[in-house]
């Protein structure tokens, strides 16, 4: 039996050519893709656009399909809160008497501040009266000096005819005191309060808007390393309060806050505070 010959394989160089022709192929479908959707029926556009324009912006839009022309919308015009204005008012009104106040006050203690030992200070809260208390105790003591006396009931005189709260703040230097009567600087500091504010009470100024506060050294307006500064930090500092009460809110356990109809304290809510019924008129 003859064997057959072997027929040698004819190697094809050529077969690059199909993933050529296969790549052609498909960009040549990519660019007729994008030159598709690059075309935009005008028509259609603009039907679709008056359409969405009087969807979303009210604007009539003509039977013939032109294109709208939308107009900006004017800003509304915010009118004055007349709850506001009436409330800018009574501050106003506040602040003519704070100054009023402050300049009564200098006239009555004119030859104190004149040597430099009362200072009138006008502040965001109203107006301050900061008294070094050399002129007003003896050291270590709470008895206001008679001559000072007069004085603090002149003071007295100018605020009773107002209606406006007053805090009496009692402050002292670092040095520490004890003693029977004092056994720290707070003692003595709420105690020096406390008797400017049963003056005060005397004179005529209704007790419920008196608040005597005892500060000890914790407030110092000077370094207390000097004597010069020590005797600065210990005064009586009287603030007539002009703010405005704010209502509180009440926090519930869901953490949610409700308004309270109690006005809330002006006063600093960290010190501590003693209200003194008033003495008899002398």
């Amino acid at each position: 039996m003859a064997r057959r010959k072997h027929v040698d394989e004819h190697e094809n160089h050529e077969r690059w050519l199909v993933s050529y022709a296969d790549f052609i192929t498909l960009l040549f479908a990519f660019f007729v893709v994008m030159y598709a959707l690059s075309s935009v029926n005008e028509g259609k556009y603009r039907i679709l656009s008056d359409s969405m324009v009087s969807a979303f912006r009210n604007v009539p839009v003509n039977s013939v399909g032109q294109l709208a022309v939308i107009l900006p919308t004017p800003a509304p015009v915010s009118k004055p809160n007349l709850a506001s204005k009436t409330q800018e008012a009574v501050r106003q009104k506040q602040r003519e008497s704070m100054r009023s106040i402050a300049k009564d006050i200098l006239e009555v203690m004119a030859p104190l501040v004149e040597q430099g030992k009362v200072r009138v200070l006008e502040t965001s809260r109203g107006v301050t009266i900061e008294i070094n208390d050399s002129i007003l105790f003896s050291p270590g003591q709470a008895l206001i000096q008679p001559p000072l006396a007069r004085a603090m009931e002149a003071v007295a005189a100018v605020l009773v005819g107002t209606d406006f709260p007053i805090t009496i703040e009692g402050h002292t230097d670092d040095v520490p005191i004890s003693n029977a009567q004092f056994p720290s600087n707070w003692e003595l500091s709420a105690v020096r309060a406390t008797t400017v504010l049963r003056l005060f009470a005397a004179a005529g100024i209704a007790p419920p808007r008196l608040t005597a506060i005892g500060y000890a050294d914790t407030r110092p307006v000077e370094p207390n390393a000097l004597a010069d500064g020590r005797a600065r930090n210990r005064r009586v500092s009287i603030l007539i309060d002009s703010a405005i009460p704010e209502k509180g809110t009440e926090v519930n356990l869901q953490g949610q806050g409700e308004a309270s109809e109690a006005a809330a304290d002006p006063a600093p809510a960290a010190a501590a505070r003693a209200r003194v019924p008033p003495l008899p008129a002398r």
